[in-house]
């Protein structure tokens, strides 16, 4: 089907089609546009998703659990996955969008010249038509005038009246008149001949033409968005592969999970290296009890000398048991961090060992590289010195000096800490010697600290009270005070106070604080009227309840969790 044969007559529609075909174009390349847009803030969005759940701290401070690396790899391959939308993106861009708008300025510019030739050789048929037609009149007029003359000359020949010069005047006019006719006869003649000329080249050569260049265009254009249409599809699948793999990846990631892994984790990360309290022994109060008579009596025994025989009955003893774990209990409680010491002496035995082995692994890994230096400067002097125009060697002295001064230091760290280990782990061992001679109920000859270190000088254990003392007792223990905050565990931070009046704390056992001074609470008011508070400065007493204002926190400031 050819449009020159069989539109030959529908220019306008021709013109009217090609330019919808056009706008069809750019309406589907602004259709791409959209598309890739939709694919550009995807993309961000995946990777502002990604930036904002991956783990802000180094990794040697991320946890090792298989779920959390598992996510970790999760993250990673949906960073690659949005990378893998930007390339959609970028290839709808370049190989769609991009190409659509070249070809439709291009294929507007054709289109242009199309339909200028079309006009111009209508211009010039019409302007044909118009010279025929002018000849035409021309000639019909001039026939009109030649039968007029030709009417008059026969009217005055026919005359006896008309005189003889009238009728050869007519005669002369009638002549000129026929003549003009006859010229004008000839050029409407030639006028036809070549509009005819021109119309049959007009339909049969130039329209035809001109039409079939349209029509190639049209195609072309058809065939363009047809090639679009398989780029747009295309650049969705040249990423399918590396898609897949992002999400066999996260399949692998989640078939990675090992609950197993994670608990020994748990373990290894959390293990003190204590041992389980041991059990209670019974403890007999009816020693003072009289037996002789058929009703039980209490003895005369003074209260002074009854205290001395009951012995650790009626007060903690260092060295029992529930002095031992009164602070080793702390199962599901809070205990306060300590601060970070150099010996990591603040941590269970367990959890300092591996730190300790930790800082002697980095520490020779330090020594190994300052050990290298070394040789490689005294390598360099040796060249120096052998070939003094290669350089200085006595430059190289200070730069020696300053390494062996480093290893020298990183030695003295490493056997610092190793000693450190050393008695951690000879700890360890001699903590089981006790826990032996404890299942056999024998007496401890030391109690274990919570940082996972024995004290085997009895005038370091502390004793523990009975009850909460009141500063406004004046007849009250003194050391009772003093046991109760001699402990080796702090106790957990249960909320945190503001003083609204200040206090002297004069009395023993009492702790000064000034107004609205911020203090943490670690024992509640049992009823008596007092709280157990610590100051930041680590500073433990009693203050007044009705003078300060409480808040109960459910998570303690700077509280961990033991395990």
């Amino acid at each position: 089907m050819s449009w020159g044969t069989e539109l030959w007559d529908q220019f306008e529609n021709l013109d009217k089609h090609t330019q919808w075909g056009i706008d069809f174009l750019e309406r589907y390349g602004k259709f791409v546009k959209e598309r890739l847009e939709i694919e550009q803030n995807y993309a961000k969005q995946l990777r502002n998703l990604v930036k904002k759940y991956c783990p802000k701290r180094s990794k040697e401070e991320e946890p090792r659990f298989t779920s959390c690396t598992s996510f970790y790899t999760i993250l990673s391959e949906l960073n690659d996955y949005a990378g893998q939308r930007e390339v959609v993106a970028e290839e709808m861009g370049n190989r769609v969008y991009g190409e659509l708008m070249r070809y439709s300025q291009d294929l507007k510019a054709e289109r242009k010249h199309h339909l200028q030739e079309g006009r111009k050789a209508q211009q010039y048929l019409d302007q044909c038509w118009k010279q025929m037609e002018n000849s035409k009149r021309k000639f019909e007029r001039e026939c009109r005038e030649a039968e007029k003359a030709q009417s008059t000359y026969e009217r005055l020949d026919n005359d006896i009246n008309a005189t003889k010069s009238d009728v050869e005047k007519a005669k002369a006019q009638l002549y000129l008149r026929t003549h003009t006719a006859d010229e004008s006869k000839n050029e409407y003649a030639a006028q036809l001949q070549n509009f005819n000329s021109e119309q049959w080249k007009h339909f049969n050569n130039a329209i035809p033409h001109i039409f079939k260049n349209l029509q190639d265009m049209d195609e072309r254009r058809t065939v363009k968005l047809g090639e679009t249409y398989r780029n747009f599809a295309e650049a969705e699948r040249r990423v399918i592969p590396i898609v897949s793999k992002c999400l066999d990846g996260m399949v692998s990631a989640a078939k990675a999970v090992d609950e197993r892994r994670d608990s020994s984790i748990v373990v290894e990360s959390f293990k003190s290296g204590f041992e389980p309290p041991g059990d209670f022994p019974f403890e007999d109060f009816s020693q003072n009890i009289s037996k002789n008579g058929p009703e039980a009596t209490i003895s005369n025994t003074p209260k002074g000398e009854r205290e001395r025989d009951v012995g650790p009955g009626s007060r903690s003893d260092p060295k029992h048991p529930m002095s031992r774990t009164k602070n080793k209990l702390w199962l599901f409680g809070k205990k306060p961090k300590a601060p970070s010491l150099e010996d990591f002496s603040h941590l269970p035995p367990e959890q300092r060992r591996k730190k300790l082995q930790q800082k002697i692994d980095e520490l020779g890994k330090e020594l190994q590289k300052e050990t290298d230096q070394r040789d490689a400067l005294n390598k360099m002097k040796d060249v120096y010195e052998k070939n003094p125009q290669m350089g200085d060697p006595n430059s190289l002295q200070p730069k020696i000096s300053e390494t062996m001064s480093n290893i020298q230091k990183l030695r003295s760290e490493i056997h610092r800490n190793e000693s450190w280990l050393s008695e951690v782990e000879g700890k360890q061992s001699s903590r089981s010697d006790r826990r032996h001679s404890a299942d056999n109920h024998q007496t401890p000859h030391g109690r274990e600290s919570p940082e996972g270190s024995y004290t085997d000088d009895t005038s370091q254990e502390h004793h523990t009270p009975l009850h909460h003392p009141s500063p406004a007792h004046p007849n009250h223990d003194p050391h009772e005070f003093d046991d109760e905050f001699d402990d080796d565990d702090p106790l957990p931070v249960i909320g945190h106070c503001k003083a609204m009046y200040s206090f002297d704390g004069k009395d023993e056992g009492t702790l000064m604080m000034a107004e609205n001074e911020v203090l943490y609470i670690i024992e509640e008011d049992k009823g008596d009227g007092w709280t157990r508070a610590r100051k930041q400065s680590g500073e433990e007493g009693y203050i007044p309840t009705s003078y300060i204002e409480i808040t109960i926190e459910k998570h303690s400031k700077g509280a961990v969790t033991y395990i």
